[in-house]
């Protein structure tokens, strides 16, 4: 284990330039909240003050038809309105967070994906909701979405939706192959030769454009590129025998021809899934939903299952995407939006109609279980309970998977080396000694100690 020289620190705001976009700077590591362990209560006296005081706060999300859930809350306490606000998406409402921490004028709520949490939590830009009431919240919630935002003794957000891995497949074009579903990769790389010959499809797609797919890999197999101690201390670790089974793996499938390497989510990526290029997407827990929509013509034609594994007497999966939804740090109405929070993420009925009506998978353990969720039909899939098969995959994700403080940075950096190199079918291990590289070089940049191990 090395420990690599700390860089020259730079401001929060600094611009790294990546690609066609800039991305703000983390800044330098700050310990403020990080080792306060007691914290005062807030009295249901003073919370219910709040909440019969005529008050406004605002809420950034871009969760389709959330403001359902904002009238459920409205209806309870009808002193307090909240005015919601859609950025254009995560990444947009991201660069507007920052900005607007800077001027301080700060919305009251705003939802964050998991993997960029610690970078707010770092810049102390969201609150520790600990003397609000949800410490003891912890076991409601599927153990990865709670440890993504239980961390540095603080609770920084609540989590609300979540993106277990698993594998939707075109029955036709397997059956047409004469493949079973495959259990483990061993039998996923026979099934890929076999399809291919058969039909010419390509039993799925790796892409270059996102490093959700891959990491997610790299969490089922155990591997943890990624630590941070909340403080200063980064840990690199992308040369472990378990992330290099998994890049090798995959490189031979690619060199092989076996799976495209196209970018997903695209127009052209919509079109290949629709016309029968792929015979499986190894998709999140949104992905059956969204391929309902990119793909009608195919309705009847897929089902439902856990990805394959590296050991079937074990199962295990990764994340792709959940988010929490937070307080601002400078909110003037704290006491109010963690109330809100609290309600969007652990009410059944706000739970319950964002994964039945909204189609986002829940993270409540409740509602994750409740027949209407668990039992849900979808004659997309022939009537299959898809929402159960996800829940199950929910419970096989180790709750152990940490994110880099700057996750902007770690994204657009991987677009660059290793997914430019999936995408183009080169050297990915060389490609993953170049991202490791520059996410050593950036992190000393920013004021981090970096290990490498």
């Amino acid at each position: 284990m090395t420990v690599m020289r700390r860089g020259t620190v730079l401001t929060f705001g600094a611009l790294a330039a990546t690609s066609a976009m800039m991305l703000v700077g983390c800044g330098a590591p700050s310990t403020s909240g990080a080792t306060d362990t007691t914290v005062e209560p807030v009295s249901q006296a003073d919370i219910d003050k709040a909440l019969d005081t005529p008050t406004t706060i605002e809420f950034w999300s871009w969760v389709p038809d959330i403001q359902n859930q904002i009238d459920m809350f409205e209806d309870l306490h009808p002193n307090i309105t909240v005015k919601l606000s859609n950025q254009g998406g995560a990444t947009a409402q991201y660069q507007k967070l920052r900005a607007a921490t800077k001027s301080g004028d700060v919305p009251d709520v705003v939802q964050i994906e998991y993997s960029f949490l610690p970078s707010f939590v770092l810049t102390d830009s969201v609150l520790d909701l600990r003397p609000y009431g949800v410490a003891d919240l912890s076991d409601q919630f599927v153990d990865s979405a709670w440890t993504s935002v239980a961390m540095n003794d603080g609770v920084w957000g609540l989590p609300q939706d979540l993106g277990p891995t698993g594998q939707l497949y075109r029955t036709d074009i397997f059956e047409k192959a004469g493949v079973e579903v495959p259990d483990t990769w061993d039998e996923y790389a026979e099934a890929a030769q076999k399809i291919k010959d058969e039909t010419g499809a390509y039993i799925s797609d790796l892409p270059g454009n996102s490093f959700s797919p891959i990491l997610a890999l790299l969490w089922q197999n155990g591997a943890r590129p990624f630590q941070f101690d909340g403080d200063k201390t980064v840990t690199i670790d992308l040369e472990s025998e378990k992330v290099t089974d998994v890049i090798d793996y995959w490189d031979n499938l690619i060199r092989r021809d076996l799976v495209d390497t196209a970018p997903q989510l695209d127009d052209n990526w919509y079109q290949s899934v629709a016309s029968g290029k792929y015979a499986s997407w190894l998709a999140a827990a949104w992905g059956p939903t969204f391929l309902q929509g990119t793909a009608a013509d195919t309705a009847g034609l897929w089902q439902a299952s856990p990805m394959p594994q590296w050991d079937a007497s074990a199962p295990a999966s990764g994340n792709q995407g959940g988010s929490a939804v937070a307080v601002t740090s400078d909110s003037d109405a704290k006491i109010v939006a963690a109330e809100f929070v609290k309600f969007l993420t652990t009410d059944q009925k706000s739970t319950g109609t964002l994964a039945t009506e909204q189609f986002i998978f829940p993270s409540l353990k409740a509602t994750l279980d409740s027949s209407d969720v668990r039992d849900q039909e979808l004659d997309f899939y022939n009537g299959q309970k898809v929402n159960g098969v996800f829940a199950d995959i929910s419970e096989t994700v180790a709750a152990d998977w940490q994110w880099l403080p700057y996750n902007d940075f770690a994204s657009s950096s991987f677009k660059e080396t290793l997914g430019a190199a999936i995408t183009e079918k080169g050297d990915l291990r060389a490609a993953l000694e170049e991202w490791k590289t520059e996410l050593v070089e950036y992190g000393e940049s920013q004021g981090f100690t970096v290990v490498t191990e």
